[in-house]
């Protein structure tokens, strides 16, 4: 696209035919009705759960005073239990729509060791089921476990790191479940062992365990495969 010194519809119009003339983009498919309120009901769940933090904290709080209000515990308490009772109620939902959505892939997805219901569930929803990625990279790119390097010339030499760019809610997901995917996922312990022995610290082994869990993830739904942790790659057997 070139430099154009005239702003009007009609010059506007002439880029966008000429964009989609050189460049070819994709047709854009918007998401179900399903999808769309399975991420909503996400997000709720996100703002819901800040909530009962907060409850929590003031509870703790008002319970450690020396003479805490009876009335003000109680109201905490109630308040409380109503959210916990609302966000188990929206749970279900969630549950509901993605095995109706996604019947097949929530199964593929737990039969990888340290993928969960829970975390199945909203990998499915933000990835809306793994369609809006043609390869892992770019689902890693779209969850910020990419790395980044800055370097220019003999004096700017900056450490790589991840480009935490994507998505935080599916990058925290993957970096709590990598904690016991490290013990029960073979191919991951075995990443996070080798990195750690190199002398890498173990946040760097662990966003590398997510990494991989990740690739995991969209192989078994691409494929329409379950997990084979014993799978070996017909390209290393053949060398």
């Amino acid at each position: 696209m070139d430099l154009s010194r005239v702003k009007t519809d009609k010059s506007d119009s002439k880029q966008i035919q000429r964009y989609g003339l050189e460049q070819c983009p994709e047709l854009w498919l918007g998401q179900s009705k399903i999808q769309q309120e399975s991420l909503q009901l996400s997000r709720l769940l996100d703002v819901y759960t800040k909530q009962s933090t907060q409850l929590k904290n003031k509870l703790h709080g008002e319970t450690v005073l020396g003479a805490p209000s009876k009335a003000v515990v109680r109201s905490l308490k109630r308040q409380l239990k109503a959210l916990v009772k609302e966000m188990k109620h929206l749970e279900e939902k969630l549950e509901a729509n993605v095995k109706s959505e996604y019947p097949e892939s929530i199964t593929l997805l737990k039969s990888i060791s340290g993928i969960g219901t829970k975390t199945a569930i909203i990998l499915l929803v933000f990835t809306d089921g793994f369609h809006r990625f043609k390869s892992a990279k770019e689902l890693c790119s779209y969850a910020g476990l990419t790395p980044v390097i800055k370097q220019s010339g003999s004096s700017v030499k900056g450490r790589s790191r991840i480009s935490k760019m994507g998505n935080p809610k599916l990058r925290n997901l993957l970096f709590m479940c990598s904690f016991n995917t490290c013990k029960y996922n073979k191919a991951c312990k075995a990443l996070f062992d080798r990195l750690v022995s190199k002398g890498k610290s173990k946040k760097l082994a662990l966003i590398a365990v997510c990494n991989k869990l990740l690739k995991q993830a969209f192989a078994v739904v691409k494929n329409r495969l379950p997990y084979d942790a014993d799978y070996r790659s017909s390209l290393v057997i053949n060398k």
